[in-house]
């Protein structure tokens, strides 16, 4: 999702004879922009034109990228008359699709598209002198996006490939087994999604502001998401500050031991007063925000109570975007959790534990991989029964 790849129609890839089977290598095509990068500033988003959208337009987004490279790299959009994120291109390749096909998950994730109209924003964008012809087609989610032109890996020529979903909603569908299960998964960054009530529409006018985004599902339902980009890349950030500062000490020490070092500290600390807000990375919605500490006293200063902060101060963040009241109110009776960063940490489902007010399931597999054949699979057998 967000991120964009170009490519020359006709010239993404080339298909070779491997020694089990065909394979592509990737042609005339892009460096990969993922929804990480940050070349969109504040004052340049603020320069763009207002979206026709619920959703607003962050760095990371497709059009905002394509946008920065029309002002900053105009010979570099110029190389190339296709667009899509790297599994809209993987696609294309697949099927020998002459134009990139997106589903309205994927389109929402880049900006300057109505969900409800199920269109781009064609006549802002090109009032801007923004690229369209670099937009994709855009289908149903679990719609057929066309059929393998060669065998793939033992999968035969003429196997129908579904459209590329979008991956937050594909790993959502792996693991919510009913819509009162909200989904939290702490891996890099953090997500919390839940399925909005039938019938919910977002209202059409973006608010940079707003810590929560409604992104297309299935079935013309939403997903409520708050985001966070602060997750366990903050505690890979600690501990690496933690190592630096041996270093600077004349001590080395693997980055392995000091993060079960710490995480073992902090279980033996059940509690404590300090206050760390760790968005060192800010926030889609508050993207010059910093990180603090507050309540500091000279009983709190051990690693343990540290940690155990940090931790708090993850799933706090997380609250402060979408309170988890709101859940209740939205029916949710239950919180599947999963994610790399909360597998290995039990501090963090401590606090998990603490901050919400109904079950918690951990050590759920949320996997979009998963989810798309899910998706695939249980749509086409209910067409077929039908």
């Amino acid at each position: 999702m967000h991120g964009v790849l170009f490519w020359k129609t006709g010239q993404g890839c080339e298909w070779t004879e491997g020694e089990a089977a065909p394979a592509f290598r990737p042609g005339a095509v892009s460096h990969l922009v993922t929804w990480q990068d940050g070349r969109c500033s504040s004052e340049f988003l603020t320069s763009l034109p207002q979206p026709e959208s619920h959703l607003s337009v962050a760095t990371g987004f497709g059009c905002a990228t394509i946008f920065w490279l029309l002002k900053n790299s105009p010979e570099f959009l110029k190389s190339y008359d296709a667009a899509g994120t790297i599994h809209d291109y993987v696609v294309a390749m697949l099927c020998g699709l002459p134009r990139p096909l997106m589903s309205d998950q994927n389109a929402a994730s880049w900006g300057y598209f109505n969900t409800q109209s199920h269109s781009w924003n064609l006549e802002i964008l090109t009032a801007s002198g923004f690229p369209t012809h670099l937009l994709p087609d855009v289908a149903e989610p679990a719609s057929v996006a066309g059929r393998t032109a060669y065998a793939w890996f033992e999968i035969p020529k003429g196997t129908p490939v579904g459209v590329a979903l979008g991956d937050l909603q594909a790993s959502v569908y792996s693991c919510m087994a009913q819509r009162t299960d909200a989904v939290l998964n702490i891996s890099t960054s953090v997500q919390l999604a839940a399925s909005m009530p039938s019938g919910f529409q977002p209202v059409q006018t973006p608010d940079p502001a707003a810590p929560v985004a409604y992104f297309p599902y299935f079935d013309g339902a939403y997903l409520a998401v708050a985001a966070s980009l602060n997750g366990g890349n903050v505690l890979a950030t600690f501990v690496q500050m933690l190592v630096q500062w041996m270093a600077d000490l004349g001590l080395e020490v693997e980055e392995s031991t000091v993060y079960s070092r710490m995480i073992q500290a902090a279980a033996e600390q059940k509690d404590t007063c300090l206050t760390i807000t760790p968005t060192v990375l800010g926030e889609r919605h508050l993207p010059d925000q910093l990180a603090s500490v507050t309540r500091i006293s000279s009983s709190d200063l051990s690693l343990g109570h540290v940690t155990r902060a940090l931790c708090r101060g993850i799933v706090q963040n997380l609250h402060s975007m979408l309170p988890f009241q709101q859940l209740r109110e939205w029916g949710v009776e239950r919180v599947v959790s999963s994610g790399s960063a909360l597998s290995r940490n039990k501090v963090l489902k401590q606090e998990v534990q603490r901050a919400f007010p109904f079950p918690v399931a951990f050590g759920q597999d949320v996997d979009a991989a998963v989810g798309a054949a899910l998706v695939m699979l249980q749509r086409n057998l209910s067409r077929e029964e039908s």
